[in-house]
């Protein structure tokens, strides 16, 4: 494998302007699977876990970024995407026109990346079907991220890709498994659970995270954190006889609103309704109806 880029990157062209925080960075990385992430990651880290970090569609940097500061001695960071690159067929080119074509470009990427760290990470500006290839050695990484076409034949490739890449007890995140609009991610994703052993561990609103390894052991390893404590809801699920947690952060405020509480009957009427038996309940009916037009 090539060695991460080292060169500098000219400073950024008009209009591009360099992000502040990572949070700069346009992009669907939200603060669930922000801390999700680095959790998993540090938790890697500290039990002596070492592996490459590879990520198949990174867009404009937001996910590549975190990723990169968790890189230790020895580690690559490898980013697979199209960029300004032409799609290989005609349903990937409509996609990429519908949601990236006007903003995704290898330079704004590297702007970005660079305005966090010193170096690039291994950058393959290809479709991701090239890594199908072997380019990534079997079992070398600990964390691989998926979020690049949202078909299904693509999505499917991916995950064998990651399959393949990931050591033991290395995890997968899978992003857009449950949106509307990407129907072909969900029908790959929970395929690899049913047929390809694929064991879900953890669910946010925007990523589904599984091991071909032990579940236990990435669960564990997710649980060692108060998420409840911190304000996260976390919910335990069980899935064709298989445990999984999901988790999501909502922003203070932005919970929907309280119904209208119903309006209460009178207690007379209450007791009247809840007591009596159904032919003196529909007496009782007749003549509230009767005295409300009489009113």
């Amino acid at each position: 494998m090539s060695a991460p880029d080292t060169a500098a990157v000219p400073p950024a062209p008009a209009g591009l302007p360099v992000p502040a925080t990572p949070d700069d960075v346009p992009g669907w990385f939200f603060r669930a699977d922000q801390e999700v992430f680095a959790h998993l990651l540090d938790r890697q880290s500290a039990a002596g876990t070492s592996g490459d970090l590879l990520e198949l569609g990174a867009y404009l940097g937001r996910s590549a970024i975190l990723l990169g500061s968790h890189l230790r001695d020895g580690e690559t960071l490898t980013v697979c995407d199209l960029f300004d690159l032409d799609a290989p067929d005609d349903e990937n080119s409509a996609e990429m026109d519908m949601s990236y074509r006007q903003t995704l470009t290898r330079r704004a990427f590297e702007t970005n990346y660079r305005a966090f760290h010193p170096a690039l990470p291994v950058i393959v500006q290809a479709p991701t079907s090239v890594l199908a290839d072997g380019r990534i050695p079997a079992g070398s990484c600990r964390f691989v991220h998926v979020d690049a076409s949202h078909l299904y034949e693509h999505v499917a490739g991916d995950i064998l890709v990651a399959r393949d890449a990931l050591a033991k007890n290395g995890v997968v995140a899978l992003d857009d498994y449950r949106a509307p609009h990407t129907p072909g991610v969900a029908a790959a994703v929970w395929e690899a659970v049913f047929t390809l052993d694929l064991h879900p561990v953890l669910l946010t609103p925007e990523k589904f995270y599984g091991t071909w390894g032990d579940p236990d052991a990435v669960r564990a390893d997710l649980l060692a954190r108060d998420w409840r404590g911190e304000g996260f809801r976390l919910d335990e699920e069980h899935l064709a006889g298989q445990l999984c947690h999901r988790l999501a952060w909502d922003e203070p405020g932005s919970g929907p609103s309280r119904p209208p509480a119903p309006a209460r009957r009178s207690l007379p009427r209450r007791v009247a309704l809840d007591v009596l038996p159904p032919f003196a309940t529909r007496s009782v009916r007749r003549a509230l109806r009767a005295a409300r037009r009489a009113a």
